[in-house]
């Protein structure tokens, strides 16, 4: 059974930073590309950042340059390491697998875990 679990959120003011981590289990991880994904409140559930099974990334426009995904897969897990965060950013904070490669659209595979929240003040 595959398990995603997130953490590292909390509260943060404007212009700070956070790191985020996903364990994964239950899938071959090495070759699973991961990504990150955030729900604001009253909004859908956007990609914020996607990493493959051989390290490249890819960012959503608004997180570009502020925002490095990275994994480790010895410990199965990925981290977003978030950095002068804006208001905007508040949301909760999901990973998910697929196995798609770089380039092409990012399919999350599994049931969502319980997420991180992540709150940015002015």
């Amino acid at each position: 059974q595959v398990q995603l679990v997130e953490s590292g959120g909390g509260l943060v003011q404007a212009g700070g930073s956070l790191r985020l981590s996903c364990v994964a289990s239950g899938i071959i991880f090495r070759i699973s590309r991961m990504g990150w994904y955030r729900q604001a409140p009253g909004k859908q559930r956007e990609l914020v950042a996607t990493i493959t099974s051989g390290g490249q990334t890819s960012y959503a426009d608004s997180v570009k340059g502020r925002f490095t995904i990275s994994r480790d897969n010895a410990k199965s897990r990925i981290y977003l390491q978030m950095n002068s965060l804006k208001p905007e950013d508040t949301a909760v904070y999901y990973c998910n697998a697929d196995f798609g490669y770089w380039g092409t659209e990012f399919a999350p595979r599994f049931d969502w875990g319980q997420g991180t929240q992540v709150t940015v003040s002015s």
